[in-house]
């Protein structure tokens, strides 16, 4: 089957790649479309380190196969959104209600697939640039069929995230003032979500002036090609910085951006080994500095309420796939994606 597989060198897409069947608490599903996401890149270029050979992507969605013992709550046929959170579902933090801090989901990349008679690792226990892939059942979450699945596949990562970095970590309200730095594909779904929330105020800033029309359309009320113009927006500071870039010059911006009791939000994914400074004076009214991982999701809970937003008109999801390419194309995908010149691209099988 087709996928898209990075040696260590390259990315490129093969077609005889293999993948067992489902084992209990496990799924097959069918890929119809997978969102390329910065994370997929960064694997390439070595931001995040990983190992190899390894199938590529995470945000996707598809078509249930075939289901191993014990699974109950997808069947085959069933159209699914796919997330990459592998959690236990047994652990404390689980049971808090916090399965993103799982430590059976961090850092113990599967096998599922074989390629010239070897092992082949799963990227985010997900590996959504393959025809076909096995995760965990509870990965799997069932949407109407009517959703669009080049539209369903975004949900998995640049929605979890972004609306739930809004929605559950730094829990916006009513009438609060929102800064976005970075307008790409998580940027855009922290700016809906801050728009869901009730933010009254929202501050889109991103170096591109092309992405304006995008942020606006999302629900920004101002936008700025840089971090500079802000405080003559908000004078007394933001109440939520969100750093959706990954640079640690804008982290500090987050931070200085801040009025009194404000949280800045780091959604950006720079160097494993990068540092941040700051000054530690600007914290002492009550300000703090939040990470964030996957949005705080509960991908059960969360992905089915996003999806009866979509449904209600609330949440954008069409409109953040600005192109579909067939998997053959991932280079033509990639090159436009680094450019900027897509919000999200949407590889499709």
């Amino acid at each position: 089957m087709r996928a898209v597989l990075f040696d260590g060198k390259r990315a490129e897409v093969v077609d005889d790649l293999e993948v067992r069947e489902p084992g209990p608490g496990e799924v097959r599903v069918a890929i119809a479309a997978a969102g390329l996401c910065h994370s997929d890149l960064s694997v390439v270029d070595g931001t995040i380190p990983f190992p190899v050979p390894v199938v590529l992507g995470h945000e996707g969605a598809g078509v249930v196969e075939s289901v191993g013992a014990g699974v109950t709550h997808v069947a085959p046929g069933d159209h699914v959104a796919l997330s990459t959170l592998a959690n236990c579902g047994t652990c404390a933090e689980c049971d808090r209600g916090r399965p993103t801090m799982c430590r059976q989901a961090i850092g113990r990349p599967g096998r599922p697939f074989h390629r010239d008679g070897g092992p082949v690792y799963q990227f985010a226990a997900n590996s959504a640039f393959a025809e076909q892939t096995v995760v965990k059942a509870v990965q799997a979450v069932r949407i109407p069929e009517e959703l669009p699945l080049t539209s369903a596949a975004l949900i998995g990562c640049g929605v979890l995230t972004g609306v739930g970095a809004v929605l559950n970590r730094a829990r916006v309200d009513r009438g609060d003032s929102v800064v976005v730095i970075g307008a790409g594909g998580i940027g855009l779904n922290v700016i809906q979500g801050a728009r869901i929330a009730g933010a009254l105020r929202i501050v889109a800033v991103d170096a591109n002036p092309a992405k304006e029309e995008a942020a606006r359309r999302f629900g920004a009320t101002d936008f700025l090609t840089s971090t500079d113009g802000v405080h003559e927006l908000l004078p007394t500071g933001a109440d939520h910085a969100f750093e959706c870039v990954g640079r640690v010059e804008l982290i500090r911006a987050a931070v200085d951006l801040l009025d009194r009791h404000g949280q800045a939000i780091l959604l950006g994914v720079p160097a494993a080994t990068a540092e941040a400074s700051f000054r530690v004076s600007t914290l002492y009214l009550d300000k703090s500095i939040l990470g964030c991982r996957y949005g705080s999701a509960r991908p059960q809970r969360d992905i089915a309420l996003y999806a009866a937003l979509y449904r209600s008109g609330h949440l954008l999801l069409d409109e953040l796939v600005t192109r579909t390419y067939p998997v053959e194309d991932f280079e033509k995908a990639t090159a436009d994606a680094g450019a900027g010149r897509v919000a999200r691209a949407v590889l499709t099988f």
